[in-house]
């Protein structure tokens, strides 16, 4: 019995593990760029979360993609805080859909062809097609399995009993929701307790306000896998799991309060119902308690923030985003870091290209070491990143990103031989040219603050092509003003260097937006939204 029980316990999480695959597979990428585009404030990113992880049946997913969006300064803190306070709401649908279609509609049996079906589309079917078969069997597995605990749960009524914790006693609730944290910590999956929970309930083994516990308790050990995943992570990761947890102990306390009430207010509206609608009743405790922590949180959302940020500071690094060990794994949001650090270095090395073209003296040291760290740090992150097929849009962003952090090392070498032309010699032979690149790197830098990549792939085109265009012309004019004696051989070859110099930084600033605008553009334009 007890094999039975759990091996038909495997079948559901197996079935939960092999629809969210599917599903991921089939719009995972579409509802990521979604989740960005409609995170637009708390209350966007709450009902973008909810719905993402309703769809996706997985609210690590939805987390996981949070936090990689914040690692990649795509969403602010308190936005992605949204989404994972929805992703709390989003996974009860797990709990309906066991209520409704396991127990009132009892789909176990006709559950067995969509496996087949399923099986058979993975196996013979394209690779669209294959992901539709793989979430198809994933779904009737999920009822197999509930069929299965539910006939293993009558046999096992008579071996376990929750009489030695009754359901009237405050200490004997706290007991269950311990029981229920432990649960969800040793199966990962908060669903697969919630759905234990309700076939318990709906064998008659525990009564609603243990079942009720129970599910509190769960809702609180999802947020040990989250715990877990910022451990050495950044500073934003250990943030984000740090609220998760607040928040559903907070959320869970008050919902521990409610079970009385609730059940009081059942009793009110429709006497008897609540005992003849167990299962439903469950997860409407579950989805209302959920549903009402939301909506209590998101007027404190921003304060929340706040007080998170002051709990866990900030390592108040110089440039750039943190990387992110634990997202290697997750290519679109590992790119997203690595792309969000190089235009930050980007935009640094313009602001030092800008200063040698012009007779500006520097107010502060130019600190060429950060940038170079920030790069070669970037540099091992990006070598770290594993994309499996090679024809896929994030293998092409990988390589485009590979092309801006070699062209940006490059300009970084030139910047940092320079000595700048604040005491050029005969400056005015070359005035032009170098007016012209300063003005086109200005252009450069604007496009890439409103994030219109073309516009400055465009100006740097502009440049490179002008400054090859001038090169031979400017060469045999400080040759000719050399051997008519008006320039000695030492400042000459000072202005022939300044020539080569800004033909090889106009170069590089070509090639560096180049591969920006083509890592965006296979990332399907989804790092153009505007930052929060």
């Amino acid at each position: 019995m007890w094999l039975e029980a759990l091996g038909s316990l495997g079948i559901f999480l197996l079935g939960m593990i092999v629809m969210t695959e599917g599903l991921r597979a089939l719009a995972g990428d579409t509802l990521r760029r979604l989740l960005i585009r409609y995170t637009r404030n708390p209350l966007s990113g709450a009902l973008s979360g909810a719905a993402c992880t309703a769809i996706l049946q997985s609210s690590s997913a939805t987390t996981v993609a949070a936090v990689g969006f914040v690692a990649a300064n795509l969403l602010s803190f308190p936005a992605a805080l949204g989404i994972i306070f929805g992703a709390n709401l989003g996974t009860t649908i797990t709990g309906w859909m066991v209520a409704l279609l396991g127990f009132k509609l009892k789909l176990g049996l006709l559950a067995l062809p969509l496996v087949f079906t399923g099986a058979a589309l993975k196996l013979f079917a394209g690779r669209r097609l294959a992901a539709v078969g793989l979430a198809l069997a994933g779904f009737g597995l999920i009822f197999v399995g509930i069929s299965m605990m539910q006939e293993a749960m009558v046999s096992l009524r008579s071996l376990i009993s929750f009489e030695q914790l009754p359901a009237d006693t405050l200490v004997a609730r706290i007991k269950l929701i311990g029981l229920g944290i432990a649960f969800t910590i040793i199966a990962q999956s908060s669903s697969a307790g919630v759905a234990a929970t309700l076939t318990a309930l709906y064998a008659g083994m525990i009564d609603f306000e243990q079942a009720a516990a129970l599910v509190i308790g769960m809702d609180v050990g999802t947020t040990f896998t989250a715990l877990l995943a910022t451990v050495g992570a950044t500073t934003n990761a250990r943030r984000t799991g740090l609220s998760h947890v607040v928040y559903n102990v907070i959320t869970g306390t008050v919902a521990l309060f409610l079970i009385t009430p609730y059940v009081a207010v059942w009793e009110t509206v429709a006497p008897g119902a609540l005992a003849q609608h167990l299962e439903i009743g469950l997860v409407a405790f579950h989805s209302t308690f959920n549903g009402l922590g939301v909506i209590a949180a998101l007027p404190f959302l921003r304060p929340f923030a706040r007080l998170m940020e002051r709990l866990v500071g900030s390592s108040n690094d110089a440039l750039g985003v943190e990387l992110d060990e634990a997202l290697r794994n997750q290519p679109i949001p590992a790119l997203n870091a690595v792309q969000t650090n190089l235009v930050q270095c980007l935009e640094r090395l313009l602001i030092e290209t800008d200063l040698a073209l012009s007779d500006q003296t520097r107010d502060t040291p130019f600190d060429i070491d950060a940038i170079q760290i920030a790069l070669d740090e970037t540099s091992d992150y990006l070598d770290g990143i594993e994309i499996g097929e090679r024809e896929s849009s994030e293998w092409q962003r990988l390589v485009a990103l590979l092309h801006t952090l070699d062209h940006l090392q490059r300009l970084h070498e030139q910047l940092e031989d320079s000595a700048g032309f604040t005491n050029l010699p005969r400056r005015e032979l070359i005035a032009e040219p170098l007016e012209y690149l300063r003005t086109q790197t200005i252009a450069v830098s604007t496009a890439l603050v409103a994030h219109r990549w073309q516009d400055a792939s465009f100006a740097a085109d502009k440049a490179e092509a002008f400054c090859a265009g001038e090169r031979a012309g400017l060469r045999l004019k400080v040759m000719e003003e050399i051997g008519r004696g008006l320039l000695d051989v030492d400042a000459g070859t000072k202005l022939l260097d300044a020539i080569r110099w800004m033909a090889r930084v106009s170069h590089h600033l070509a090639r560096i937006t180049h591969h920006l605008h083509r890592a965006v553009e296979t990332a399907g334009g989804e790092n153009e939204a505007t930052l929060f």
